[in-house]
């Protein structure tokens, strides 16, 4: 038999909001990989922010050599050359700063494309057990709110932290090569305002993180509660729907009203400080022009240097809770794409030939959850062509019997082997490929019929897809419909009954995998006794001489397959032809003659 290296797996981590905690070191080398392919334009970004803040620390400049030099002198005539300097120093600015900030958003909504894109495939490569543990809402969520929330910090945030924080850094080192007393007077509250802003920066960090969890779990109700709308009205809880989404809904006020309080208090810390410092720089830069230490020019250009370099705090108290939001948002995207699934491709895969195909479940033992078997040493080996069925009660192991051998799940001990190679050895991409399931409840996406049966792939005939439709006894209710297979469909294939989706879902099966192993899921427990007969009739001449598991429900579907399983708690108690099995007079026996006097009492 051909195998691979088949070491072990760690079982895939829960996804969970409260995951390991992403620092704010890894967040911004996540950024900065998707950032990383446009380093060309963020060069020129950068060389004209440097430019900008250049200038717009110029303007002050200006101000004290024209106080200091043609107004003390009375000399009006010499203020004309300042003025058009002054003047032609904003429309240079405003151009630059145009062009940097337009320049700035391209690369970050370009770079936000990429992480949508990766954190999608990402989310398409988790096997079933990451869905079946992670719920649709926070999905959605963060492929929503939070990737919105990262598209409001690169299209504002970020532009004006980058042009401030540039401008803070060029206008302390021109002070302090001006007159360092007056710098040292300016710059007396920046260490208090550093200091706020890592207090505020915690609480604000973790309240958005709450109120994004809050909103995570909400959508996530919002969504179990509209899918389940029919139990909800059937059994009467909107009353306590009500009171269920009342909760939720208090909540997230109650969290957003904490993160506001958090950033009122630091922007009007901020604001306070702000006055403090320009004060200070007034009573003491005043001193200083008494005592011939400064000028009046210079005082007056340091004010508003003072003032341009409490902006970027100002302006970091104005999009700070923008900024932990985002980065909040980044820490749960980050924590997502750290999940790799369980059930991967190999390093070296074996491709199976493109044939009829055998399986064997060798000594399989799987459970969902460790100390709980669903199945016990399975041993199965089913040759090409041959039709076999498995019945058994609920819960008996059926279903994930299914899941294994489409390698939805891995084993916990044993084999499953397609044409004696282990699943495990094989890409998933070929797995699907020789395995074909069709569920019990199929899904049907937004778009026609065609699509539908398509499944969007262009490179499939009319003719090769009506063709299928008839095989699977779906082409007379297709044909029905108006515009026939352009006819469009519901969210879910809403307009359609259940059993319609069902004979859908066989026709897509048929004309994606005509030579694959076909397990079908109980895909005829949901439909009339009409439509189960001409689906048995389609069924006949599709599944001859092809390899077939088929879990059934209804014994009377299943009469005619070449071998019959029955489980029970796990395990194959017995096997044999539907007349071998009747006259054992087993666990099949009894279930038939239930089955059969239920119908005939109905």
């Amino acid at each position: 038999m051909q195998t691979a290296n088949l070491a072990a797996k760690p079982a895939l981590k829960q996804y969970a909001e409260g995951g390991d905690k992403v620092s704010d070191r890894y967040l911004f080398w996540m950024f900065g990989k998707f950032l990383a392919p446009y380093w060309f334009q963020l060069g020129i970004v950068f060389v004209l922010l440097l430019l900008v803040s250049g200038l717009t620390i110029l303007l002050p400049y200006l101000v004290q050599r024209a106080v200091d030099g043609p107004i003390m002198s009375g000399d009006l005539a010499g203020l004309i050359p300042y003025g058009i300097l002054y003047f032609a120093v904003i429309v240079v600015t405003f151009a630059m700063r145009f062009g940097h900030q337009l320049l700035l958003q391209t690369v970050g909504q370009n770079a936000l494309v990429d992480l949508r894109q990766t954190l999608f495939e990402h989310i398409l490569k988790q096997d079933m057990q990451f869905f079946n543990n992670t719920p649709v809402g926070q999905i959605v969520s963060r492929m929503s709110n939070d990737i919105e929330a990262l598209t409001e910090l690169v299209s504002t945030s970020i532009v004006v932290l980058a042009s401030n924080m540039v401008s803070l850094v060029g206008i302390i080192v021109v002070m302090f090569a001006l007159n360092w007393r007056l710098a040292l007077l300016s710059l007396i509250v920046m260490p208090v305002m550093v200091s706020a802003t890592v207090f505020f920066r915690r609480r604000i960090r973790a309240a958005s993180t709450r109120y994004h969890k809050t909103i995570a779990e909400y959508l996530a109700f919002i969504n179990e509660q509209f899918n389940g709308m029919l139990v909800v009205q059937l059994f009467g809880r909107q009353a306590i729907s009500r009171d269920e989404f009342d909760a939720i809904n208090h909540q997230i006020r109650d969290v957003h009203n904490d993160l506001r309080n958090s950033y009122t208090y630091y922007a009007s810390i901020l604001q306070f400080l702000t006055t403090i410092g320009l004060a200070v720089v007034l009573y003491g830069g005043g001193q200083g022009v008494l005592a011939g230490w400064a000028t009046l020019g210079m005082l007056i250009a340091f004010i508003e240097y003072v003032r341009r370099s409490f902006e970027p705090i100002l302006m970091l108290s104005e999009q700070f809770a923008q900024l932990q939001t985002a980065l909040s948002a980044g820490e749960r995207i980050a924590r997502m794409l750290r999940v790799e699934p369980s059930i991967d491709d190999p390093a070296d895969p074996i491709t199976p030939e493109d044939k009829p195909h055998s399986f064997t479940i060798d000594d399989v033992t799987f459970a969902y959850e460790e100390g709980h078997d669903v199945l016990k040493s399975i041993q199965l080996h089913v040759p090409a062509g041959e039709r076999v069925a498995v019945v058994g009660a609920t819960g008996a192991g059926k279903t994930s019997l299914a899941g294994l051998l489409a390698r939805f799940y891995d084993v916990r001990t044993g084999r499953v082997l397609v044409d004696d190679i282990d699943l495990r050895s094989m890409r998933l991409e070929d797995v699907r490929r020789c395995v074909t399931v069709v569920p019990q409840n199929p899904y049907c996406f937004n778009g026609t019929i065609a699509d539908n049966l398509r499944l969007f792939n262009p490179d499939i005939t009319q003719e090769e897809m009506e063709r299928a439709a008839r095989t699977a006894c779906a082409a007379p209710f297709i044909e029905r419909l108006p515009g026939k297979y352009d006819y469009e469909l519901l969210p879910g294939g809403a307009n359609l009954s259940q059993g319609e989706r069902q004979l859908l879902a066989l026709a897509r099966a048929l004309l994606h995998s005509p030579t694959s192993i076909l397990v079908l899921d109980e895909a005829t427990s949901s439909i009339d006794t009409e439509t189960e007969a001409l689906i048995q009739q389609g069924l006949t001449q599709v599944l001859e001489n092809r390899t077939s598991l088929i879990i059934a429900h209804r014994l009377s579907t299943i009469r005619e397959a070449d071998r019959i399983l029955v489980m029970k708690q796990g395990e194959i108690v017995e096997q044999g032809t539907h007349e071998a099995l009747l006259q054992r007079n087993g666990v099949y026996a009894q279930l038939y003659r239930r089955q059969f006097e239920g119908m005939m009492v109905q």
